[in-house]
């Protein structure tokens, strides 16, 4: 079966394989390239390789590609004007290239197969991205809050996403942990495992970390990631025995939190652009603050 596309014009000078990522979820890189290799995508009836860059109206054609996951199939989330309006009162800041949102937790940024809450849905019916359309740069999980960069325009997009690959933002998080932490500061130097199809990957994690306060049952501490692994900050309080409160994936069998947020926050996020500095810091939501108290457990921007 053959399914055929033309290339939207937002999507002009952009590079097949991720255009295809883009279209299809969960299509792994490998499998990409195979297929483009053996000429089950094409662009305009000729074969490319995956660092092809289409253009405005390219036709784009994939031959019994069976990728459930089709953006096709995708489920969108349709928000209601008090649900657009409740996260347009959560931007930081707006200008003609980007947002920056002080993202709630348990809203994901991307939705999936089935309909569910998610910000690229909402900002897509929002009137700030009216002659736009809303690009993710990064991830946030869908627990964690704090601050969300999301791009106008293609151009912006390809640039954050760059100066976060070569880790060119600088993020803070902050985060409530279970137990005392030892060291005041230092590094977290992990292997992390995750598995794909089955296959056991290790990536090597690296975390600054700054204890801002402590006491025997409890600590908040300041977190600056310089490698981006998924749930890196997570798993790597786990490592060293003290899981983030509310994290119900990573915990210790003793330590399980009844405590219904994840205490993880994005909290700050500083990048240059064109010789510009750029800072932005997303305030606490309540029930964090009211952990701190409970905790007894001082913060100085509280």
């Amino acid at each position: 079966m053959k399914k055929t596309f033309h290339v939207e014009k937002s999507y002009d000078n952009c590079r097949i394989d991720r255009w295809v990522r883009n279209n299809f979820k969960k299509l792994p890189q490998s499998l990409l390239e195979k297929n483009l290799r053996k000429g089950k995508i094409k662009v305009n009836h000729k074969k490319v390789k995956s660092s092809f860059k289409v253009k405005y109206k390219d036709l784009i054609e994939i031959f019994h590609l069976n990728i459930k996951d089709s953006i096709k199939n995708k489920v969108k989330f349709l928000p209601s004007s008090d649900v657009i309006k409740s996260n347009e009162k959560q931007i930081i800041d707006n200008n003609e290239n980007f947002i920056v949102v002080n993202k709630e937790a348990g809203i994901s940024v991307q939705g999936g197969t089935k309909s569910k809450k998610n910000l690229i849905d909402i900002f897509a019916k929002s009137e700030i991205f009216q002659n736009s359309k809303p690009y993710t740069v990064h991830r946030l999980d869908k627990d964690t809050s704090g601050i969300f960069l999301i791009a106008k325009n293609r151009s912006y997009a390809q640039l954050l996403t760059t100066l976060f690959r070569l880790r060119k933002v600088h993020k803070t998080y902050l985060a409530i942990c279970h137990g005392e932490i030892d060291k005041t500061k230092g590094s977290l130097d992990s292997n992390l495992i995750r598995y794909e199809n089955g296959k056991k990957i290790i990536e090597k994690a690296k975390t600054y970390f700054k204890v801002l306060d402590k006491n025997s049952i409890s600590s908040l501490i300041e977190m600056k990631p310089i490698t981006g692994r998924k749930h890196q900050l997570r798993k790597q309080l786990l490592e060293i025995g003290n899981p983030i409160f509310g994290d119900n994936k990573y915990f210790l069998p003793n330590l399980r939190s009844i405590n219904k947020n994840l205490m993880l926050h994005s909290y700050q996020l500083k990048f240059m652009i064109n010789n510009k500095k750029y800072k932005y810091t997303a305030l606490l939501p309540e029930y964090f603050k009211k952990l701190l108290k409970i905790k007894r457990l001082q913060f100085k921007d509280f």
